[in-house]
């Protein structure tokens, strides 16, 4: 038999099998190499430079701060917002990528002089007396979360954008027959006869009969018909309602102290005062003067004499300075101490510590509290996931939102509400979870098919399980419930068409060739000289023209007539006089629409700049990394 297997093995079969294994095992033995062959983890790429996941995250960070800042505390940040700020930020990183690439590829760039006088100019970064204030820097740079090295890279971009847009948008510029066109156009004044039919002033009506009211009634359902809505059972898994569940042991409490003590003590305080100068001999100087007693006042002279500035910059925290050598420096220091010169990208700094506010630490009781009650919030976020993962499980093997709330210790609620989440009385209906979680909630409600079973949805910071048994479709309501109602909405519809009657009578007359004054007369209500106005309706003083008249007022020829409805009722013009603009003497409002074009035609130059360049850099989006870059 072993014979046998020899001569097999010989044959060119068997070599080829065996061939083939080895193929076969190497394949599987680099199975990792193959799987990630080619696979990319930067979020994007332009023109082969990758923008990486934590850069595209920081910039993300940044801009929803920048944004949370202009919306308010109370505005809560949700997956579609998220989502919109990490494109936009990516996206403005790919513009800074492809401008960046094609500055190096023009050979443009920016000296550290350029970045120096670019800083020092920045409004925001000057202080009372107008020159460069270090201490507002820094503040900016602990707002944004930005280094100092962070901070140069962005003015360096920045020079180098308004290097590159800079010269596109110098080519734009205003032809003088257009600006002379458009200021006529829009100085152009128009003056009319006026006369208007408010509702308020409208005849009365006779009542109604009770066949009008049930036939306006069934032609307007929408005016009175119930909204749709929902019955609902909904029960709310949250962190809050986790927390009784929730044991924090001694040892845990302990190994969380040093942290919560971090967070909630009171950390030390310095005073400091500090002088900024460019040359290492002017910062000697002024370290031995400071050290060997001079105040402030004479410090700043000196400073200021070198072509720098001394201030106070008050009371710090070692970690409220960007720079770290400095705050090093400073918090080595005794009361009273003063640093040697120190070098930053804006000079060289010498700091003088004039007092010293030890840390201070809560009662250590008070303390253990603070600790056991974060400890115990983290625990229970971490066990509301679990929780939710267990409930989910709960509600597609069968159980209803009522079963699975008495399984996992939850308070359930059936409703009936509308999308406002008012009931069929009129009134809010209460929800679990609180105000935070309503909006979440309703959503929820009327995204979710009536009859579809169980389920669980995200809601503020918590799960809701929720189960829309019955779908009330919005229905006419009968006649005799809202016959108020109708009747109220009837006259006010009458009186309106009594109105607009008498306007269309008055329109009609007056293309007829009779006097307008005197037909408005003949109408019951008299024509009153109006203007002039600007075609702009925003432009348009109080009490003048109507601003519903004005478009077609100013597509009328003198003496034509124009009928609108307006916020009061109706009106109807006639024009009656067209004053041009004066645009020879309008020196000011040349040059302002000339502005504006050139602004319009740069920002247009701009914007096909950047899409040539985008294109040119053959942008790459990893959707994947783009996911994370919107995760909380």
């Amino acid at each position: 038999m072993i014979s046998a297997f020899r001569r097999l093995a010989g044959t060119w079969f068997a070599k080829g099998l065996f061939l083939l294994l080895v193929l076969s095992f190497g394949i599987w033995g680099i199975e990792d190499v193959i799987r990630n062959f080619g696979r990319d983890n930067a979020v994007a790429r332009v023109g082969g430079e990758s923008i990486e996941l934590t850069e595209a995250q920081n910039a993300a960070r940044r801009e929803t701060q920048r944004l949370q800042r202009q919306l308010g505390p109370r505005f809560e940040a949700n997956e579609g917002f998220r989502q919109a700020v990490a494109r936009q930020a990516v996206e403005n990183l790919i513009a800074a990528r492809a401008q960046s690439q094609e500055a190096r590829r023009m050979g443009v760039a920016a000296s550290v002089d350029a970045v120096r006088a670019y800083t020092f100019a920045v409004p925001a970064f000057q202080g009372a007396d107008g020159r460069f204030n270090p201490l507002i820097l820094q503040q900016f740079l602990r707002q944004n979360d930005l280094s100092e090295g962070d901070f140069t890279r962005l003015v360096v971009a920045d020079l180098e954008r308004q290097q590159l847009i800079g010269a596109i948008r110098a080519g734009a510029r205003a032809p003088e027959t257009m600006t002379r066109q458009l200021l006529a156009f829009a100085g152009e004044r128009r003056a009319a006869e006026v006369a208007e039919f408010p509702l308020l002033s409208a005849p009365e009506v006779p009542e109604p009969t009770e066949a009008q009211l049930t036939r306006y009634h069934e032609n307007n359902p929408a005016q009175f018909s119930s909204p749709e809505y929902r019955e609902v059972a909904l029960a709310m898994l949250s962190a809050e309602a986790l927390l009784p569940r929730v044991t924090v042991t001694d040892a845990e409490i302990e190994a969380g102290l040093e942290a919560q003590r971090e967070r909630t003590g009171t950390p030390e305080r310095r005073t400091v005062e500090q002088a900024l100068v460019s040359s290492r001999e002017a910062a000697d100087a002024i370290r031995t003067a400071w050290a060997g007693g001079a105040e402030l006042a004479a410090v700043k002279t000196q400073a200021e004499a070198a072509g720098g500035t001394a201030l106070e910059m008050g009371q710090v925290t070692r970690g409220e300075m960007p720079v770290e050598n400095i705050a090093a420096a400073v918090f080595a220091l005794p009361q009273g101490g003063v640093t040697d010169p120190i070098q930053s990208p804006f000079g060289w700094h010498v700091m003088k510590v004039t007092a010293i506010q030890a840390a201070a630490e809560k009662p250590m009781e008070e303390l253990r509290a603070e600790t056991r009650a974060f400890l115990a919030r983290e625990k229970a976020a971490d066990l509301s996931y679990e929780e939710a993962n267990k409930l989910e499980d709960a509600l597609a093997g069968g159980a209803t939102v009522e079963e699975a709330a008495q399984r996992f210790g939850l308070t359930a609620a059936r409703v009936t509400l509308d999308r406002q989440g008012n009931g069929q009385d009129g009134r809010p209906v209460e929800l679990p979870g609180g105000p935070a979680a309503r909006a979440a909630i309703l959503e929820a409600v009327f995204a979710n098919p009536a009859g579809q079973g169980a389920r669980l949805a995200e809601a503020a910071n918590g799960f809701v399980a929720l189960d829309v048994a019955n779908a009330i479709p919005a229905a006419l309501r009968p006649f005799a419930s809202v016959e108020a109602e109708v009747r109220r909405a009837w006259t006010l519809e009458a009186r309106r068409r009594a109105q607009e009657e008498r306007a269309a009578a008055l329109l009609a007359a007056a293309q007829g060739g009779k006097d307008f004054a005197e037909a408005a007369r003949e109408a019951g209500v008299e024509a009153v000289r109006m203007g002039p106005s600007l075609r702009d309706p925003q432009q348009a003083p109080p009490g003048g023209i109507p601003a519903e008249l004005l478009p077609g007022l100013f597509a009328a020829k003198v003496g034509e007539v124009t009928m609108a409805q307006t916020s009061a009722g109706y009106a109807v013009a006639r024009l009656a006089e067209i004053i041009p603009a004066d645009v020879a003497a309008d020196a000011a409002g040349l040059a302002r629409v000339k502005g504006e074009v050139e602004q319009s035609m740069q920002d247009d130059l701009e914007a096909q700049f950047a899409a040539a360049l985008r294109a040119r850099g053959n942008v790459t989006i990893n959707p994947a990394m783009m996911e994370q870059v919107a995760a909380r």
